[in-house]
């Protein structure tokens, strides 16, 4: 378990510089499709609310599977644990609130800013919720059960993006950084533990 897929000594340095080129590519595609990636951000009350409270279901989720012990579920559990954990466990908790916070406001900007209003504005909106979700699945495809995990997840936040009737991506973009920091913490509390079982 003390074996990462990433180099440990900048882990950090490379999640946070690889999420936030999502945000560029976000950018660029944009002015290529004429899209700008932050029409529906809107600060408001209300979506800050609804991005806490919509992350509940997903963090619990988390949590859940987490007890889960068939075979597919595992693999994810130990794939996550050997690739982050090593990285993870070098940090303290407001580094990895601050990788959560720029991958959830990359991410969104990109698959919900961007790709979804540009699909819906070729596609529909059925056809538009499905395409985009299905690239923001093959976008996690760290094994084919977590990519249609993601897939739905992606489901989730974009019904939570036009869940107050008026479309905001801030919701989304709360729901995403924050239920990544919390499934950070708990994958390095984890990892935590297996060392300490191991010595």
């Amino acid at each position: 378990m003390d074996k990462s897929f990433f180099k440990t000594d900048s882990f950090f340095n490379a999640a946070c510089y690889f999420e936030a080129s999502l945000a560029i590519v976000a950018l660029v595609i944009g002015w290529l499709t004429d899209i700008n990636p932050f029409q529906s951000l809107h600060f408001s009350e209300s979506a800050i609310a609804y991005g806490i409270v919509g992350t509940l279901p997903l963090f619990l989720l988390f949590l859940a599977m987490e007890q889960w012990q068939h075979p597919s579920v595992t693999n994810i559990r130990e794939f996550l644990l050997k690739t982050l954990g090593p990285g993870l466990n070098r940090y303290h908790w407001t580094d990895l609130l601050i990788l959560a916070a720029i991958a959830g406001i990359a991410e969104e900007l990109l698959f919900r800013g961007v790709l979804q209003p540009w699909l819906e504005s070729h596609l529909g909106k059925t056809a538009a919720l499905i395409g985009s979700n299905l690239l923001f699945g093959l976008a996690h495809a760290v094994t084919p059960l977590y990519a249609l995990l993601a897939g739905l997840v992606g489901w989730y936040l974009a019904y939570a993006m036009d869940y107050s009737g008026e479309r905001n991506l801030l919701t989304p973009i709360i729901i995403h950084g924050l239920y990544d920091f919390l499934a950070f913490v708990a994958l390095m509390r984890v990892y935590r533990a297996g060392l300490e079982t191991k010595n």
